[in-house]
């Protein structure tokens, strides 16, 4: 058994300082030690999955993160791990704890099976993986081998957490609450027409600032972007289906002084609806939220999604977005963006639908995050 405080020393010796995941008895000590510590930063997801997109856009800003879980959410993380970490190319330290073990302590049943296919599970998605220490001595050298590794190559390295691995921390401060920021939103009126997402989205390339990044959803969103105007600020998503905005999240983070604008889609918005909350909570002053809504999966076929029946911008104010805006026009939706202050979040109703056959980009994931990383290195 080893404190707490001493496998987090060895985080921040690495680079490691943004500690983001899902609660789990085993972790008990690490999170009460990072809410504790002033040189470090915890951030409570509602999805071991939103962590995963968190700690990834926080690793495009320039800070290295931790992601921590119970092995029983390890399933919420196949997606962004495989589609966003691995694709990509982000690096993040991936602890999960062992509940479960098969002859170990027991258990509750629901962790039976995943007790015996958590290691199995690191090995199917080609991440290399250690039991996490329990000594000491052998933290620094795990830690050399795990940090080598993302650094050589840019993809996770998974810890294991048996029970009983870290010593009790008692949390001595308690985070404040947060008041619903109860932003005023104007209900739905009549309109005539939708703009296009074409149009939304060539207005906000319009009308950014220099130095503002831009994370687009997966499918025709991201390809729409691209096609308007390929620019090194744009990342363009690729899986990772409602991870965008904890992934602007964690870029916003890491780039307190950046502005940054997340381009979501209703069926994206929907898959993970939590992220709302953890980004409501955490009001981040330098994020944009504009959720283009066409009610559609546009890119798979024109299905439905249940947005028609959601009110998605009182979820938002709901959630403690400060500055919630329902845009019924292309003109709404510019003023809406122009004048944005503070975490906002802007509705927009497009229709649904593209004209022609809609461009991918020609550069690879890898080349479209390292052209960011430049930029993000370049406009500091």
């Amino acid at each position: 058994m080893i404190p707490a405080s001493d496998f987090i020393d060895s985080c921040k010796t690495h680079g490691l300082t943004l500690w983001t995941g899902v609660p789990c008895s085993y972790l008990k000590p690490f999170i009460n030690y990072v809410i504790d510590a002033p040189d470090l930063r915890y951030v409570g997801a509602t999805n071991e999955g939103d962590a995963v997109g968190i700690a990834a856009g926080a690793d495009l800003g320039g800070q290295r993160s931790v992601v921590m879980f119970q092995n029983s959410g390890f399933g919420n993380t196949v997606n962004p791990l495989t589609s966003l970490n691995m694709i990509f190319k982000v690096p993040t330290l991936v602890i999960t704890t062992l509940r479960g073990e098969p002859g170990g302590a027991h258990d509750e049943p629901q962790h039976e099976l995943m007790g015996q296919i958590t290691g199995g599970l690191f090995d199917l998605m080609q991440i290399p993986w250690a039991y996490f220490p329990t000594e000491v001595a052998d933290i620094e050298p795990l830690m050399a081998r795990a940090v080598a590794h993302m650094t050589e190559n840019r993809t996770p390295f998974g810890l294991i957490m048996r029970k009983d691995s870290v010593a009790d921390y008692k949390l001595q401060t308690k985070a404040a609450p947060k008041p619903i920021a109860a932003a005023t939103v104007e209900p739905w009126g009549p309109q005539a027409s939708y703009p296009t997402r074409r149009e939304v989205l060539a207005m906000i390339q319009a009308k950014v600032h220099p130095t503002d990044a831009i994370v687009a959803t997966t499918g025709f969103t991201g390809r729409a972007l691209y096609a308007l105007d390929d620019r090194a600020s744009q990342l363009y998503m690729v899986g990772s289906m409602g991870c965008a905005s904890s992934f602007g999240l964690g870029l916003a983070v890491a780039q307190p002084q950046r502005r940054v604008v997340v381009l979501d889609g209703d069926g994206a918005a929907l898959m993970r609806l939590g992220a709302l909350a953890t980004i409501g909570y955490e009001r981040p002053e330098n994020l944009i939220h504009v959720l283009l809504d066409n009610e559609v999966h546009d890119s798979t076929g024109g299905q439905s999604t249940v947005s028609h029946s959601v009110d998605l911008a009182g979820v938002a104010s709901a959630c403690g977005y400060p500055t919630v805006v329902r845009a019924h026009s292309l003109a709404e939706a510019e003023a809406a963006f122009v004048h944005a202050k503070g975490l906002t979040f802007i509705h927009v109703k497009t229709a649904p639908g593209e004209k022609g056959d809609l461009p991918r980009p020609k550069e690879t994931p890898v080349q479209v995050i390292d052209r960011m990383r430049a930029w993000i290195k370049e406009t500091q």
